[in-house]
């Protein structure tokens, strides 16, 4: 039974954790930092992973399997990699009850698995480039977890290329994150900040990762995503090498990209009332639900008939519909569950909108609720859909540049990020001195800008060589 949600102004962490579990997203599993995602959660991230699978595949990659375990001297191949992931790795030392010779690794990403096959698939410049992606789950071993968002274990997909040039390598980590804007901004209705992170943020064996960081309605900052650019750094350790079009041994250029179940929790938070979800119809697993109205002096199934006929008709069309005709239960009850739920539009139907031909249409928006007729439902449905998918990103953008601050120096703006959160862009000299400074206040660089407008470091009194972004972070 769903009890009453937090207040989301004044304890928005916990707000958060009631709506997941609550709305039935995800559930307790019964290791420490691990979730459950429940049938509704896991019909929302199919949603939304089917969308990327389709584009991943128009993009020219293919999708693959590769194992759970990892050797561990695979892992040990890369100085930076394994300095990087070292405190989150889970070792399986027994199997089969004997002590294994080596070490396994529970894998916390698949980038040296999948580059010792490369160093096996890879014989010569006409196998490049290579494009693969693989669905799976991972495991980093979290000191504080919270569900979706920083999980023990979590759902993904992670790609992994290899190429010709540096430049096709550019190119390929470009293709994926404008992939991830366009499903975030399309899709999940969540507008997001692009750029570049800095060295002692970025992915560990990584020459370049970009990034793509959402601000939360608290202010915090959260990574939805990264692509990076590996160059030939796992290529030598691996040994994966090639004939190039001159007759020479050369190796080639990598990158890796991933998407995560993070952006249900990026959701929930961007997205989310005091009343619990808003899913955005485009990837919503119920776009509508229909609540019958009953009558103690009308047979109920000739209510029962007509939304039968109504949910045929929207179905037919690609709509996905829930009908709850459950008789035990009030309108109230049922209204306030699917609200819970998020499901973007609700059509309520009794015996005097029946005698009428018409349904009341209302959105989870509020935006309006009023009486629509037979013929004009389907159209109806579709065009509150799309009205109710632009009002999200509109709104999320609004709450966005509120939340987006100019920062001159630490001094002054420090103090207030540090009570207050928020995302403030400043200058940085681009020195890892003035970098550990932001510690001070619990924040980090988020990204580096593609822009170049304050005139000065934050810290110090040096030029900047490029904006950044500074928050604190989930």
């Amino acid at each position: 039974m769903s009890t009453k949600l937090p207040n989301i102004k004044t304890d928005f962490s916990q707000w958060y954790n009631e709506v997941v579990f609550q709305s039935g997203l995800a559930d307790h599993a019964p290791v420490r930092g691990c979730m459950i995602i429940c049938p509704y959660g896991y019909a929302l991230w199919e949603n939304i992973k089917n969308r990327l699978d389709h584009r991943i595949k128009e993009t020219g990659h293919h999708n693959a399997a590769f194992p759970l375990l990892i050797p561990q001297s695979f892992i040990e191949k890369e100085k930076q990699h394994v300095a990087g992931f070292a405190p989150e790795l889970a070792v399986v030392t027994i199997a089969g009850g004997k002590k294994l010779e080596e070490p396994l690794i529970v894998r916390p990403t698949s980038e040296t698995i999948i580059h010792h096959m490369f160093a096996k698939w890879i014989k010569s410049w006409r196998d490049l480039p290579m494009k693969i992606n693989q669905w799976a789950n991972v495991v980093r071993w979290e000191m504080r977890t919270r569900p979706f968002l920083r999980t023990t274990e979590f759902w993904w997909q992670e790609g992994h290329t290899a190429h010709e040039t540096p430049q096709e390598a550019q190119d390929e980590a470009e293709l994926m994150w404008k992939e991830y804007i366009s499903l975030y901004e399309n899709y999940l209705a969540i507008p997001v900040v692009f750029g570049i992170k800095s060295e002692s943020e970025k992915f560990a064996g990584a020459d370049r990762t970009y990034t793509l960081e959402g601000i939360m309605p608290d202010g915090k900052a959260l990574q939805l995503c990264t692509s990076h650019i590996i160059s030939q750094n796992f290529a030598k350790s691996f040994g994966i090498m090639f004939q190039d079009r001159s007759g020479n041994q050369a190796h080639p250029y990598l990158t890796s990209w991933g998407f995560t179940t993070r952006s249900i929790g990026a959701l929930v938070m961007v997205h989310g009332d005091e009343k619990g979800l808003i899913i955005p119809p485009k990837i919503a697993p119920i776009m509508v639900v229909i609540v019958p109205i009953f009558k103690k002096d009308v047979d109920s199934s000739i209510i029962k008939n007509e939304v039968q006929r109504i949910a045929q008709e929207l179905r037919a069309h690609s709509i996905a519909v829930e009908v709850d005709d459950r008789e035990d239960e009030t309108p109230g009850a049922k209204f306030y569950k699917w609200e819970l739920k998020g499901v973007p539009l609700r059509i309520e139907i009794g015996p005097r909108d029946i005698a009428q031909r018409t349904v009341v249409l209302s959105d989870r928006l509020g935006l309006a609720k009023e009486s629509v007729s037979f013929d004009q439902l389907l159209q109806q449905v579709k065009e509150r859909a799309d009205r109710v998918q632009k009002t999200l990103f509109e709104r999320a953008q609004e709450r966005q540049q509120q939340l987006w601050h100019i920062g001159e120096k630490i001094s002054v703006f420090g103090p207030v990020l540090d009570k207050e959160n928020g995302f403030y862009q400043t200058g940085w000299c681009q020195q890892s001195s003035c970098e550990a400074e932001l510690k001070k206040y619990s924040a980090t660089i988020r990204c580096i800008l593609p822009s170049n407008k304050l005139n000065h470091c934050f810290n110090c009194d040096q030029a900047s060589k490029g904006d950044i972004v500074v928050a604190k972070a989930y």
